[in-house]
């Protein structure tokens, strides 16, 4: 089983890909190759930093985009999207300006507005991991965020809170997106990178 991590200057790749070795995997390719994303058995795309920035790095990859959209899309390869990675699975982003995403899952990420003035932003630390929807793959639990920015949309599957409620993972069919880190929860990250890589959709 090959499993792609997504190399497209905007991602803490090398703790993610150690996690998901400590998860079970044995053949994790860290690639900006378009063609080995296209015969991926799993996907796994994360991100830090600005969202517009983030899609403009990964459009700017030849194939890329079209190779995620086949393989995960059409062809229905299990994918993760973490942090930005998730939020790349959105319609648009309001960061910096309104900018594309891939538009996998109808909504907007927009800027945190927690209802208390004294709740900081951005929302750094343990949070609690609430599913709103019954999931293979999320259960309940604390992870660790480090976000400014969150999606508002459909297909939520679970929640936290920073002073009101903020999502925090999205998933429908073949795919599924956390805002937290696994690479950075411990235990709780560990077990939800297990169950992906033995996940069936």
């Amino acid at each position: 089983m090959t499993l792609a991590l997504i190399d497209y200057g905007a991602g803490n790749l090398h703790s993610v890909a150690n996690a998901l070795k400590a998860a079970g995997a044995s053949d994790v390719l860290i690639t900006a190759d378009a063609a080995a994303v296209a015969t991926a058995d799993r996907i796994v795309l994360p991100g830090v930093g600005a969202f517009g920035a983030c899609a403009s790095a990964l459009r700017a990859v030849p194939g890329m985009v079209e190779a995620l959209e086949q393989r995960v899309r059409r062809e229905g390869v299990p994918f993760l999207g973490i942090c930005v990675g998730m939020q790349l699975m959105a319609d648009t982003g309001e960061e910096l300006g309104t900018h594309a995403g891939l538009g996998w899952m109808r909504g907007t990420v927009r800027h945190l507005t927690p209802a208390d003035p004294t709740a900081k932003v951005p929302h750094m630390g343990w949070n609690d991991v609430v599913p709103s929807v019954a999931h293979p793959l999320i259960v309940p639990g604390e992870a660790y965020f480090l976000h400014s920015y969150a999606f508002e949309g459909d297909d939520v599957i679970a929640g936290t809170d920073h002073a009101g409620p903020v999502t925090a993972a999205i998933g429908r069919d073949n795919m599924l997106g956390v805002q937290f880190h696994p690479e950075k929860s411990q235990r709780y990250g560990l077990d939800l990178l297990t169950r992906f890589l033995s996940w069936k959709p």
